[in-house]
């Protein structure tokens, strides 16, 4: 992987999407204040969606937007050498396989999206 995929640039993604979704907008024609879940796309909990429920494309979803499984390390063996899985096996994996529930490596981590979707 080259610097710009690297788990320093995930978790400062990951940083900047949490601001994001922090943002509020008060609305001044009816002095409500407007946060994404009232204006995102969540297609499993479309009638009252909460954060989570908001599907944000990104690729630190394969980690579902959580820095603990992104920093993630486990110990892994092909039955004849020792090894460690990162986030670099688990991303290669989940694009690979997508729709996975758990990956193939010792993290044993979904493929899937905070929001529940792929």
């Amino acid at each position: 992987f080259s610097g710009v995929l690297s788990e320093e640039v995930l978790q400062a993604l990951l940083e900047l999407q949490e601001q994001l979704a922090a943002i509020t907008v008060r609305v001044p024609s009816s002095d409500r204040e407007v946060t994404l879940k009232d204006v995102c796309y969540a297609p499993l909990n479309p009638s009252q969606p909460q954060l989570g429920d908001c599907c944000v494309n990104s690729v630190t979803q394969y980690f579902q937007n959580n820095a603990t499984h992104l920093a993630m390390t486990a110990t892994q063996s092909d039955g004849k050498k020792m090894g460690t899985a990162d986030w670099h096996d688990h991303l290669i994996y989940c694009v690979n396989s997508p729709l996975s529930f758990k990956d193939i490596t010792a993290l044993e981590l979904s493929c899937m999206a905070e929001y529940g979707g792929p």
